[in-house]
């Protein structure tokens, strides 16, 4: 569809997404969305089917959490009991000996603890993954449902890669916090409320002296994760230059060893190799000092807490156990909070990619059906425009007071200048398009009464633009009838003739056209798209250019071939090269969405006017250069 003006996308750009640092990250980096609290909310309506197990699971997580945070309080009687035997051994005091079994006792319910709670995690984990999951599942059938009822609008004005990374990288962005991310998002919050209660419980000083570094460690990792941001930003941008060439030397190594341009490419690779390198490499490295860092406040906190809690035992204030707990609740304290802006800043993307995917479930379907829309049989294919107007853009008129009068059965050749509308014509014959005024009527009809699935029964199109999927021929070609025979594939196919080259294939109608379709030539493809066309039998028939892939005596078979499915039918042929038009019944020519002249290819030819200039610079010219 070259030739019409599209809308612009309403679609944001996705975003760069740079690989994750090493270490934690306290970045104000992640991309938000518009409207967090309105795009939350109706992500919440996806939850509220499975709100008795995610319920479960938070009560599950709390229990887990709170179990192993009480373990190292319980473990540091164990503690306190092994220290208070030696040192009597070491004093010589009467009974002076170790109660091992009051020591296993604990150890066997501190295992305990760890073991419940590891199973309550496994328990959690598998029911979130479960629910996580049937939500998702939810979410793209929601999408693949919304897709199917847009009109071709929607997809004229975005790229393909805009469409999949909606409904596959946002969508499984989803699924990984919903399953991951949210349980321990509060996991982290109930760890870092649970082990600050018990730390006081210990101690209000040794607490103190602990959450004094934790602003350092804060200012550490922000300062380290901005310095770093820019560099990740040079790391992608140089990536997708080198992908980008990558893709572009590679793509066309015939042209490059032809002009020996090997020697350019190998050196702007390596320039660009150079700038990757040398990004990553800073990137990479400040990256990597969070985590040293963080270790030297870490350990700097612990010989701390080692020092001044040594002295409160020697005063009697705690007892050894108490330090050896708290060592280990100051250890907890801080990686739960590191992890809780992490996914903080990965549920604003989140956010963000669940509003993505309700732009596109937000977005206006086609005109929903009529109650009485009307169904029939065979159509006759006589086509009427009258007074027809359309426009992309309401401020850009595209077709202004078009009129067509098509009798049954004729050969009606479209042709014209890039951007004259002759695809748009088309469109709105078979309802891709919806007309702004004016009517387009199919046997008497206008085709807004017209149920649009049994309108488009009506039709058959061969584009110019093969389209086939990861199949076998023979399912190819079965595609342009339900429950169709091995003798009507057959008979299409040498119809179109694409028999002969079909049975020349190692495994013939079962060959396996694989995803790009590239172990077959660009004319066979052409050639099995016609044979689909052959095999819907329709009554219409719209076919763009059909044969311009083909070599010139497959074309003259193909055009045998056409001559006799297009009898007695109506047929649009949308024309590039005029030579394929001229037993046309009638051509109409366009310019600027208008049909400035009409008439057949003898006709036009005498006016002398666009056809004629248009016809003359393709032939003569061809002359003229040889």
């Amino acid at each position: 569809m070259a030739d019409e003006k599209k809308t612009t996308p309403q679609f944001r750009p996705m975003p760069e997404r740079g690989p994750r640092f090493g270490g934690p990250i306290l970045s104000s980096s992640a991309e938000k969305a518009k409207d967090f609290k309105g795009t939350l909310k109706r992500l919440i309506t996806y939850l509220k089917p499975y709100l008795v197990p995610i319920l479960i699971v938070l009560a599950i997580t709390v229990t887990a959490t709170v179990l192993t945070i009480i373990a190292p309080k319980i473990l540091g009687r164990a503690t306190t009991e092994i220290f208070r035997g030696v040192m009597a051994k070491v004093l010589r005091l009467p009974n002076a000996a170790i109660n091992f079994s009051y020591v296993a006792k604990i150890l066997i319910q501190v295992s305990l603890l760890y073991i419940v709670s590891a199973l309550l995690n496994y328990v959690q984990q598998y029911i979130m993954a479960g629910v996580s999951q049937k939500i998702v599942m939810k979410m793209r059938k929601d999408i693949s449902e919304k897709l199917a009822k847009l009109p071709l609008r929607f997809y004229d004005s975005r790229t393909h890669g805009e469409i999949l990374s909606r409904v596959i990288n946002d969508v499984d962005l989803i699924s990984n916090t919903l399953q991951q991310s949210f349980v321990q998002f509060v996991s982290g919050i109930i760890s870092v409320v649970g082990v600050l209660i018990m730390m006081l419980t210990i101690s209000p000083l040794l607490t103190g002296v602990t959450v004094l570094t934790l602003p350092l460690s804060i200012a550490v990792t922000i300062f380290i994760a901005k310095s770093s941001q820019k560099h990740f930003v040079r790391q992608q941008k140089h990536l997708g230059e080198l992908s980008g060439h990558a893709e572009e030397v590679y793509g066309g190594h015939v042209v490059v060893k032809a002009y020996l341009r090997e020697k350019d490419a190998v050196e702007k690779f390596e320039k660009i190799n150079e700038n990757l390198c040398d990004a990553s490499y800073k990137a990479q490295f400040l990256s990597g000092m969070i985590m040293p860092l963080m270790r030297f406040i870490g350990n700097l906190g612990y010989v701390i807490v080692s020092v001044v809690g040594g002295i409160l035992v020697t005063k009697r204030a705690i007892t050894i156990g108490d330090v050896q707990a708290f060592i280990q609740y100051s250890q907890q304290f801080t990686q739960p909070i590191v992890q809780i802006s992490n996914i903080a800043n990965l549920i604003q993307s989140t956010i963000a990619a669940a509003e993505r995917v309700f732009e596109v479930l937000d977005e206006q379907e086609e005109q929903p059906e009529r109650l009485d829309a009307i169904r029939f049989g065979r159509a006759k294919g006589e086509i009427n425009f009258e007074k027809v107007y359309f426009s992309y853009i309401p401020e850009k008129p595209l077709i202004e007071d078009l009129n067509i009068e098509v009798k049954s059965g004729q050969r009606i050749a479209i042709v014209g200048p890039t951007g004259a509308g002759k695809t748009t014509l088309v469109n709105l014959l078979m309802r891709f398009y919806e007309i702004q005024k004016g009517s387009i009527k199919v046997d008497g009809i206008d085709i807004r009464e017209i149920h649009k699935n049994n309108l488009r029964k009506c039709f058959g199109m061969v584009l110019q633009d093969t389209w086939l999927f990861n199949g076998t021929i023979r399912e190819n070609i079965a595609y342009g009838k339900e429950n169709a025979t091995e003798e009507e594939i057959v008979k299409a196919t040498k119809m179109a003739q694409a028999h002969h080259f079909i049975m020349a294939l190692p495994d013939g109608y079962d060959t396996i056209i694989n995803e790009e379709a590239t172990n077959i030539s660009y004319g066979e493809k052409q050639l099995i798209t016609i044979a689909r066309a052959f095999l819907a039998d329709p009554d219409i028939l719209i076919l763009d250019e059909a044969t311009s892939n083909v070599d010139t005596l497959t074309e003259i078979y193909i055009q045998k071939a056409m001559d006799e499915l297009m009898k007695g039918r109506t047929s649009f042929i949308i024309a590039h090269r005029l030579s394929t038009i001229r037993n046309a019944d009638l051509i109409l020519v366009m310019n600027e969405g208008r049909i400035i002249e009409k008439g057949t290819h003898k006709e036009l030819l005498e006016k002398n006017g666009f056809y004629a200039q248009l016809y003359k610079s393709q032939f003569l010219g061809a002359l003229v250069d040889v």
